[in-house]
């Protein structure tokens, strides 16, 4: 809710609330929502009326937001199973497909053609044309269509030409098998989903982010899924993983079937050990985003090198110059750690199935893939077989009706009803030939429709050999429709010859190695090269303190301080931070080396001043939490890491008390927690310790 002070208006913005103030306020404010509802005085709105309309209201904006969430998820942003393309992709390709006439066609009036069919623009058209075709899949490209290694735009859509590819046609193109729908206007009609006839969601990839859901498809080789869809037909196990353009590493261990993650890295050459040369990239980096990594992880101090530069052309090249001391074979972890150079991909298969968003995983989509193209190979074979056997009855109907003279017999004729009669009449000695369809009046038309040039020139023999063709065909497809299963096999190799004889239309060979890679320790990979300081003096300690160096370490590491007061705590690597003079211990808070690191802290009761002592290990903590060894207002003798040593402890003098000191052996005491109480070691009051190794 939004009160206006100055004319004291209540804007409806939560309609939860609105519906409890309404019966909970008495005060008559006045309610408007924007401009289309007039003002209502709050006590009217218990009328039955006005709570109906903002009900009603309230109803029209839920409807709303349904549907356009619903539209962005079918509509624009999640590819369909069934033919694996965005309506933007698949309404590019049915404006190549119009379009095509062999020829290249300007990228501009491709767009401009596909605005008949796509309402958002020609800037989303171009930028979805340019991905498509840099897939390499269904669009031949000619100019500039940028570069996915560097990362550089294509050129302006009137410079660039483009056409669909023969793979693309075979897959998707069959205007007889596509259910077509009105386009945004209704002037045109466009294709609702394409028979497709490979699971191209698989081979392309695709990612989109919608209305409370995304999807992060990777890209897999054609080859391979092809195998994978003949392997699913023969029930036979199967198992793909992504191929990426750009080539690379990939470790799928967690790759889950297409909803876990994938680890993927750069090809390294460190062949020459005072240079790396990067050959191939990572999955979704470009050579400017992986050299900005490289400089901002040089610049935090994480790797050295002398020099970085870029001679991409067709092939990457990133060559990397290391400093003098520093080797190939010890930076590549660092590289890893922390450039560009390794990426972590999370990955999510929600895709449209029956108009509805649903998760699948690679298995599911190969398996539905497998029957779907089984079942439009199977309707494309009917399809044909009857218009073979259409085109054999008119072809039969053309001999008997030229070669037994029935054409003569319309002559006598005075009326079109006696012309069909008299047709009807000369076949009635053939119907034999003509077999059980018969013939109609459609079939008649044709005929009468012959013209006589054609007839004078009629060829029996040429006749007999395409109807013995088309007989021939028609056993092919009653064969192949008693096998699909073989059938499809032999379409999917079809299809994979296809792809192997023309690189152009398909990436062929796999481009990503499979592997396992090892988890890089940060901490490991790092050099200890920063200095921590302690200025005894000030009591400040850090990297940019001018004192004495107590340890080595790395950006990474966090430290544990134990001051003077018996207070420990653990922060990040300071610049600069104040631990007061005398303080105890500075070092490293690394958890295994703490863990075998035991503190004796020996200190003075607050109360009595007699000596205690304690010894524990530090196994946890939270971060800059503080801690103390000792209890509230104890004063610190001594705390000591050594594992084995002696100490005296020197008393107070008093009188007829002859012993005025005694030692002690700490590896007597029992090591305990760090909350646990200390140990009186006697019941005197201590002035001193002394230490001395044993």
């Amino acid at each position: 809710m939004i009160f206006e002070d100055k004319n004291k208006l209540l804007i409806l913005e939560d309609w939860d609330r609105c519906f409890s103030i309404i019966h909970g306020i008495e005060v008559s404010y006045a309610v408007r929502y924007k401009n289309a509802i007039p003002y209502i005085p709050l006590e009217n709105l218990l009328d039955k009326r006005y709570y109906m309309l903002v009900a009603y209201i309230k109803n029209i904006f839920d409807k709303n937001f349904l549907e356009y969430a619903s539209y962005v998820i079918r509509d624009r942003a999640i590819p369909d199973v069934e033919d694996g393309l965005k309506p933007v992709q698949r309404r590019i390709l049915h404006t190549l497909f119009e379009m095509d006439d062999g020829k290249f066609h300007k990228v501009a009036n491709v767009v401009g053609h596909c605005m008949q069919y796509h309402p958002h623009g020609d800037a989303s058209i171009r930028d979805a044309l340019v991905v498509l075709a840099n897939k390499e899949l269904f669009i031949d490209k000619q100019g500039n269509f940028g570069n996915i290694f560097t990362g550089d735009a294509a050129s302006a859509a009137r410079y660039i030409e483009c056409r669909a590819t023969q793979l693309a046609k075979d897959i998707f193109y069959n205007p007889k098998l596509t259910n077509m729908i009105e386009t945004y206007d209704g002037r045109k009609k466009e294709p609702l989903l394409f028979p497709a006839k490979l699971p191209v969601m698989l081979v392309m990839g695709a990612e989109g982010i919608a209305v409370g859901m995304s999807t992060k498809i990777l890209p897999h080789n054609i080859l391979e899924v092809i195998e994978a869809e003949k392997a699913c037909l023969q029930n036979q196990p199967f198992a793909l993983y992504p191929d990426f353009p750009t080539g690379g590493l990939v470790d799928v261990s967690e790759y889950k079937d297409g909803n876990g993650k994938v680890v993927v890295r750069t090809k390294l050459d460190t062949s020459d050990p005072k240079r790396i040369i990067v050959r191939e990239l990572p999955f979704g980096i470009t050579t400017e985003s992986l050299i900005e990594s490289v400089e901002a992880a040089v610049k935090a101090g994480r790797i050295k090198i002398q020099s970085i530069s870029d001679f991409t052309a067709e092939n990457v090249e990133i060559e990397i110059k290391l400093a003098r001391g520093v080797y190939a074979e010890e930076t590549v972890n660092a590289l890893f750690a922390f450039t560009a150079c390794e990426q972590s991909i999370s990955v999510n298969f929600l895709v449209i199935k029956d108009n509805m968003p649903v998760v699948m995983s690679i298995a599911e989509v190969i398996r539905f893939h497998a029957g779907a193209l089984v079942n439009i190979l199977t309707k494309e074979l009917e399809l044909e077989k009857q218009e073979l056997l259409d085109k054999l009855h008119v072809r039969t109907l053309e001999r008997i009706f030229i070669e037994e003279g029935i054409y003569h017999a319309i002559e006598r004729m005075k009326t079109a009803e006696g012309v069909r009669k008299a047709v009807i009449a000369g076949f009635e000695p053939f119907m034999e030939d003509i077999g059980e369809r018969g013939i109609s009046k459609d079939d008649v038309e044709i005929l009468l429709k012959i013209p006589i040039r054609r007839i004078s020139l009629y060829d029996i023999n040429k006749a007999k050999e395409e109807m013995r063709a088309i007989r021939t065909r028609i056993k092919e497809i009653n064969a192949h429709l008693k096998n699909t299963i073989a059938f499809a096999i032999n379409f999917l190799d079809g299809i994979a010859e296809i792809i192997k004889a023309n690189s152009d239309a398909g990436r062929g060979a796999r481009k990503t190695v499979v592997g396992k890679f090892g988890k890089v320790n940060v901490k490991e990979v790092v050099k200890k090269d920063v200095l921590l300081k302690y200025d005894a003096a000030t009591g400040y300690t850090g990297t940019a303190v001018i004192g004495e160096t107590v340890a080595e370490v790395s950006p990474f590491d966090r430290i544990l301080t134990v001051r003077k007061n018996g207070v420990y705590s653990v922060q990040d690597l300071p610049d600069k931070l104040f631990i007061g003079k005398g303080s105890w211990w500075i070092g490293v808070a690394d958890k295994e080396a703490l863990a075998d690191t035991v503190f004796t802290i020996i200190y003075k009761e607050a109360e009595t001043g007699f000596p205690c002592i304690k010894r524990c290990v530090i196994e946890g903590w939270i971060m800059n939490k503080e801690y103390a060894f000792a209890p509230e207002h104890a004063e610190i003798l001594l705390i000591d890491t050594r594992k084995k040593f002696s100490f005296t402890a020197h008393y107070l003098p008093k009188p007829r008390v002859k012993i005025t000191k005694e030692t002690f052996k700490v590896q007597d005491y029992p090591v305990k927690g760090v909350k646990a109480g200390g140990i009186r070691l006697a019941a005197r009051e201590t002035d001193r310790i002394e230490t001395k190794t044993t």
